[in-house]
C-alpha cells in the first residue's frame, strides 16, 4: 500500500494587517507548484468550484486542486507529477461541456481526489497560412477568438456554436463538437489536420505540419478527436480554414413541427445550395426565451415550431429565399443586425433554460426520415418516465443534421430515469444517444445503445494501450 503523501505548511499571509494564514500543502501540490508556479495551482474551495462543476450543474465532484500549465512542456511535467502521486487527471478546456466529461466524478470510496488540468493558458495563435488556408492554435484559444483571427485574414473557421466565447479549441476537438454550421463545413473532425498532445506517460506527440496528403500510418489526430480526454491532453492543433462566405440572408419561418421543418429545409436546400445553417425550435422554448429576454414575438402569428435558415453565396440568394412559396409567413433579414435579431430566438435557448432550472440536457440524432417519428413519440416517453413530476420539454437543434437537443425541466437532476427512456427512444429510431455533446460520465453506461460490443472492446483496447494505468479522465466515455 502506498504511503500517504508528506505534508508541510507554508505561510500565505499576513496581508494588509490581516492575521497570518496557514495552509497545509501536500507534496503533490508542492510538486505541481514547482512546475507551473504557485499562482497556477488552485486549491481554494471557492475557486475550485468553477473547475469541478459542469455547465449544467448536474455533474461534478471533488478535486485536490486545479493546475494551469502555460506550455506543452508544463503539461507533460504536470502529468508526470500526477502519475508519480497516483492522482487521476481531468483535462478541461472552457468547461462548457454538458455531460460531465470535463469535471471530476464521485469516484469510489477512498479514492484519491483527482487533479483538474486546465488548458486555458495554452493560448498561442499562429499567423493564418493564407496559401494553405490553415492555422495553428493552442488548446486554450476560444472558438470566438479563432473565428475572429481567421476572419481578419479573409477566412472562416467551420465550427461555430453558441458557447463560442468560452468553448476552447482543445475542448471542441476532445468532444468533436458540431455547431450551427455542421451542414456546410462538417464537425470539428472535418477541420482537424494535426495535433500536439501529451500522452499519459508524459511523452509528447506533435504533428502540426498540416500536410493534407500524408499516408504514413495511423491518423492520431482523428483518433484523439472525440476521445474526451481519455487518451491524451491536447495542447495545440493545426486547423483547416475556409474562404470567407458571409451570410446573405437569414429566414425565420413558422412550421407545424419537426417533420414539416425537415421538409422545408430540404426544399430550401434544393433551391439554394449554399445553406449554412438550418435550426429548429418549438413554441414552449420560444415562450421561455421571450420571458427570459423580453424579446418580441418574431412573426405575426404563433406556430407550434419554427425553422431558422441561414444562406450564404451570392446576394441574389436573398431574393431566391424570399420567393420560396412555403415561406408564406416568415421574417427575412439581409443585414447584420437583422440576422442577429433572428438568431437570438434560437441561440438564447440555452441560457433561458438554465435560468429556469437544472435541466436534463440530451442531444440525439436520427436519420432525417425518422425525425418526425422520434419527435411524435417523445412527449409521451418523457411524461411516463418523469412521473410524478410534471415535465416541461424544450426541444431545439440542428435539424439539417437530424440533431435534436431535448431539454427536460422538472425531474430531479439526480434521477436518470427520463434520460434512459429518451435514449431508448432514439435507439429505437436508428439514432444515436450523442450527436455532439459526447458521452462523458453522464452517458457512459448507455454507450451500448449506439456502439456494438466489438466496437466498445476496440475502444477499451486503445485506451489500455495509451493509458494503461487509467490516469486520464477515468469513468468518462468508457464506464
Amino acid at each position: 500500500m502506498p504511503r500517504s503523501p508528506a505534508r508541510h505548511s507554508r505561510v500565505l499571509g499576513p496581508r494588509r494587517g490581516k492575521a497570518v494564514v496557514w495552509e497545509t500543502v501536500d507534496s503533490l501540490v508542492s510538486d505541481l507548484i514547482s512546475v507551473v508556479g504557485a499562482g497556477h495551482v488552485l486549491t481554494d474551495p471557492q475557486v475550485l468550484a468553477g473547475y469541478t462543476t459542469d455547465w449544467t450543474r448536474r455533474y461534478g465532484g471533488a478535486a485536490r486542486c486545479a493546475v494551469r500549465p502555460g506550455s506543452t512542456a508544463e503539461v507533460a511535467e504536470a502529468i508526470r507529477v500526477c502519475a508519480r502521486h497516483g492522482r487521476p487527471v481531468i483535462p478541461q478546456g472552457g468547461n462548457t461541456g454538458l455531460v460531465g466529461g470535463s469535471v471530476p466524478g464521485g469516484g469510489p470510496a477512498g479514492a484519491a481526489a483527482p487533479v483538474v488540468l486546465s488548458t486555458r493558458r495554452l493560448r498561442q495563435l499562429g499567423p493564418v497560412d493564407t496559401l494553405a488556408a490553415q492555422v495553428t492554435a493552442g488548446a486554450g484559444v476560444t472558438i470566438a477568438e479563432l473565428r475572429g483571427h481567421a476572419a481578419a485574414a479573409g477566412f472562416e473557421y467551420g465550427v461555430n456554436l453558441a458557447s463560442r466565447d468560452s468553448a476552447t479549441v482543445g475542448g471542441t476537438i476532445a468532444t468533436n463538437a458540431g455547431g450551427v454550421h455542421t451542414i456546410r463545413y462538417g464537425g470539428t473532425r472535418a477541420q482537424l489536420l494535426g495535433v500536439e498532445a501529451v500522452l499519459a506517460d508524459g511523452s509528447v506527440i506533435s504533428r502540426l505540419g498540416g500536410i493534407p496528403s500524408d499516408n504514413t500510418g495511423y491518423d492520431l489526430a482523428q483518433l484523439l478527436a472525440g476521445s474526451e480526454g481519455t487518451l491524451a491532453v491536447i495542447t495545440a492543433a493545426r486547423l483547416r480554414l475556409w474562404p470567407a462566405e458571409p451570410p446573405v440572408a437569414t429566414v425565420l419561418a413558422g412550421v407545424d413541427g419537426a417533420g414539416a421543418a425537415a421538409a422545408l429545409y430540404a426544399e430550401i436546400r434544393s433551391r439554394i445550395p449554399s445553406v449554412r445553417a438550418a435550426e429548429y425550435f418549438e413554441a414552449p422554448g420560444l415562450t421561455l426565451v421571450r420571458a427570459h429576454t423580453g424579446l418580441p414575438a418574431p412573426l405575426g402569428s404563433d406556430y407550434p415550431a419554427y425553422l431558422l435558415v441561414e444562406a450564404g453565396g451570392p446576394p441574389g440568394n436573398a431574393e431566391r429565399m424570399a420567393e420560396i412559396p412555403l415561406l408564406a409567413d416568415a421574417a427575412v433579414a439581409v443585414d447584420g443586425p437583422g440576422r442577429a435579431a433572428l438568431w437570438a430566438y434560437r441561440e438564447r435557448h440555452t441560457e433561458s433554460i438554465s435560468a429556469a432550472g437544472i435541466p436534463h440536457k440530451l442531444d440525439l440524432a436520427v436519420p432525417l426520415a425518422r425525425l418526425a417519428g422520434l419527435r411524435a413519440g417523445l412527449d409521451e416517453v418523457v411524461k411516463a418516465a418523469s412521473a410524478p413530476a410534471d415535465p416541461l420539454t424544450i426541444v431545439f437543434g440542428h435539424i439539417g443534421a437530424g440533431n435534436l437537443h431535448v431539454n427536460i425541466l422538472g425531474p430531479d437532476p439526480g434521477d436518470d430515469t427520463v434520460d434512459e427512456a429518451v435514449f431508448d427512444l432514439s435507439a429505437a429510431h436508428g439514432g444515436t444517444i450523442s450527436a455532439e455533446h459526447g458521452i462523458g460520465r453522464a452517458k457512459a453506461r448507455w454507450l451500448h445503445l449506439s456502439r456494438t460490443a466489438p466496437e466498445i472492446a476496440a475502444m477499451r483496447a486503445v485506451k489500455a494501450a495509451l493509458d494503461p494505468s487509467g490516469l486520464l479522465n477515468p469513468g468518462v466515455l468508457l464506464a
